[in-house]
């Protein structure tokens, strides 16, 4: 599915996350994400069952902007970003979690894909919900980032 409204608007209709798989098409990571874990049977029951799943090629026309403001998320999560970025958000795209490669199995020093999908199962639509508290945290680092950035570009003479 296309990331974007619809997307969302079925996000909210299931009361499902939206997975955002954000990809670079040279990455080598993304390639083998791919091979490991998206062909993996068992993850994609796990990812058809639980979550919305859209993916951007961080190269595409609108993908700068999507790609800027995840990258920034799973930043301020895990404190490292790049390709394959996987977040998954909220159903009005606000993240809660992420990363880069996720392993079918915990491999690497890295979690498991499936560790992605250990928040609340029951929906996310309650208010005092874990996931909600964690996607409201994400977006004050975000915003702070975001105006930390503003604030250095506006005192950089024009050029």
């Amino acid at each position: 599915m296309s990331f974007g409204e619809v997307a969302f608007a079925a996000a909210r209709a299931a009361d499902k996350p939206v997975l955002l798989d954000m990809a670079r098409f040279g990455a080598i990571w993304c390639h083998v994400m791919d091979r490991e874990s998206y062909d993996d049977p068992e993850v994609a029951a796990i990812v058809n069952e639980l979550a919305i799943t859209c993916g951007v090629e961080s190269g595409s026309r609108r993908a700068p902007d999507i790609d800027s403001r995840y990258q920034i998320a799973v930043s301020s999560l895990t404190g490292q970003g790049g390709w394959p970025l996987t977040a998954f958000l909220t159903p009005d795209g606000k993240p809660f979690y992420g990363g880069t490669y996720f392993p079918p199995a915990r491999r690497y020093g890295r979690p498991s894909f499936k560790r992605g999908f250990a928040f609340d199962r029951g929906g996310l639509s309650r208010e005092d919900g874990d996931v909600l508290e964690q996607a409201r945290m994400v977006e004050s680092a975000m915003a702070r980032n975001e105006s930390v950035l503003l604030r250095a570009e506006a005192s950089y003479p024009p050029a």
